[in-house]
């Protein structure tokens, strides 16, 4: 399947490096490149990060990829009320997907979320993203839940999208719910709107899915992406449905609905259980210049093993990254947040990325996610007891550094063009020294802006000005191909842009949103 970039340029990602559905398409740890490699490319679309080489024409720097790591106030919710306490049975009180964005309107973390293992959809929000409030509200008098019950059907796995686009105020909120019902025999994906996230009405039925799916928006593209749980030979993989309505694309063709992603033999299996590996879940958001996503590594046991032994499945969410919406890189199948795998821990197993992936909250990511403990109060043990919402954190664009030791190193980017005048990087080198230059289609260096006359960089700061000792900024070469070289020593460098602003905004895609933002996108940058 041909796709093209962002910017509308056809991609090269190797043989078989999107989907892993039919043999030849297995997934490759391949770095994307244009295939008109000569052509400049617009870094008009928010922070250039070094996840790959797509804008690298020339490096002697190593790359190294970023794992999140556990806040310390993690897990930053618990079941404590009656209905996430579910008659201490199987307490849940997590994201399993759901949704947690920031709300610019009212300035609040929102979260939806499992309350009660297959009971309902909590609601909480908060000021700081760590103290969550449940407000008490009238879907149902007493409790804080905002999906309706439906008699005979119990609620299984469900998405939430806050769209900062929505013309309509009444689809302000989308939601996705499956649903199953065991006396009836029936299961299957329902379609919901809201205007404030907590009254929801019903607009459709999706067709056949499995549980687990899910939905984001490709915002580059104007695309709702359903992420349909299916099943083949590979066990749990993906199926994928685009569409520019939210509701118009709920309901698809067995042929609209495209084979799309699973596992692979690069998804080690534990090595303590021995399982094939399954994809079992998968969604994304818009970061910056590219889409991320979280893909869920299932390890084993099965689904009836692990019933019989009261534990929670083994799941770990890696990372990977996209420039056209469809294929995804995975550079690193370490996890990018790992379940601890140790008994009566909050965190055990069984993790759920949530919905928006990730919030920008300063110079720090945020990724919320559902962990199970297995621990149950009546049973003792169980696979869907106990679970939490866990956080875990990143630098802020830190999934990939490019690494200079002591010796000095550098990197040079394919021809660009811009419309800014403020370089910006994001930068680790307190201790070491970052200078830049700007080259020409020839490679020959744009006077003024020399490695010698720019103003040498010590820092560690995530939205670093770059300036050169003339003083004067990038307006007379905004517009021309360039290429940028960074020189770097004893230090990491996360990404680049140009800047229309002093402030260092990027005007790339904040996923799901945070403090200070007006947004999707970064209009404010920050103080110099």
């Amino acid at each position: 399947m041909n796709r093209r970039d962002f910017l509308g340029r056809s991609i090269s990602t190797g043989v078989g490096a999107a989907l892993g559905m039919s043999g030849a398409l297995s997934y490759q740890p391949q770095s994307f490149a244009a295939t008109d490699s000569d052509s400049p490319v617009s870094i008009d679309v928010g922070r250039q990060l070094f996840v790959d080489d797509f804008l690298v024409s020339d490096s002697s720097l190593n790359r190294s990829m970023h794992a999140a790591r556990l806040h310390q106030q993690s897990p930053v919710l618990k079941p404590e009320t009656p209905l996430e306490r579910n008659d201490g049975v199987c307490p849940v009180a997590c994201p399993f997907e759901d949704g947690l964005f920031f709300d610019p309107k009212e300035q609040l973390f929102k979260m939806w979320y499992h309350a009660g293992w297959f009971d309902g959809m909590g609601y909480a929000v908060s000021k700081d993203g760590l103290s969550w409030q449940r407000p008490a509200l009238d879907v149902q008098p007493g409790t804080n839940r905002v999906l309706a019950v439906r008699n005979g059907y119990k609620r299984d796995g469900a998405s939430v999208w806050l769209d900062n686009e929505a013309r309509d105020p009444s689809q302000r909120f989308k939601m996705f719910a499956y649903f199953r019902s065991e006396a009836k025999g029936e299961e299957g994906g329902r379609i919901y709107t809201s205007p404030d996230g907590i009254h929801w009405v019903e607009a459709a039925r999706t067709s056949p899915c499995g549980d687990n799916t899910s939905f984001y928006y490709d915002p580059f593209r104007k695309k709702w992406i359903y992420s349909i749980r299916s099943y083949n030979q590979f066990g749990r993989v993906r199926s994928f449905r685009e569409h520019d309505d939210f509701i118009q694309g709920a309901t698809w063709t067995k042929e609209e609905a495209v084979d799309w992603l699973r596992a692979d033999a690069l998804d080690l299996p534990d090595p303590q259980l021995g399982y094939p590996t399954q994809l079992y879940k998968f969604s994304a958001v818009a970061y910056e210049s590219l889409m991320l996503g979280l893909f869920a590594i299932f390890k084993g046991p099965p689904n009836e093993i692990a019933a019989q032994k009261g534990i929670p499945k083994t799941i770990d969410l890696t990372v990977g990254f996209s420039r056209d919406g469809f294929h995804w890189n995975r550079p690193d199948r370490n996890p990018f947040i790992a379940c601890s795998r140790i008994p009566s821990t909050w965190n055990r197993g069984y993790l759920h990325s949530a919905g928006g992936i990730c919030l920008v909250v300063g110079d720090e990511l945020r990724f919320y996610f559902g962990a199970f403990s297995g621990l149950s109060p009546k049973l003792g043990g169980n696979l869907y007891a106990g679970a939490s919402t866990g956080l875990a954190v990143l630098r802020r664009d830190g999934f990939a550094s490019l690494d200079a030791g002591s010796r000095h190193g550098s990197v040079t980017t394919r021809a660009v063009t811009f419309r800014g005048k403020h370089l910006f990087v994001n930068l680790d080198a307190a201790q070491g020294e970052l200078r830049v230059e700007l080259l020409d289609q020839q490679s020959q260096v744009i006077k003024p802006f020399s490695a010698e006359n720019c103003v040498p960089t010590s820092s560690d700061n995530t939205r670093q000005p770059i300036t050169w000792k003339h003083g004067k900024d990038l307006t007379d070469i905004s517009g021309r191909p360039v290429r940028f070289r960074f020189h770097l020593t004893n230090g990491r460098l996360y990404s680049f842009w140009v800047s229309p602003d002093l402030t260092g905004a990027s005007y790339g895609y904040v996923a799901a949103g945070g403090p200070d933002l007006t947004g999707a996108i970064d209009t404010v940058g920050g103080h110099t």
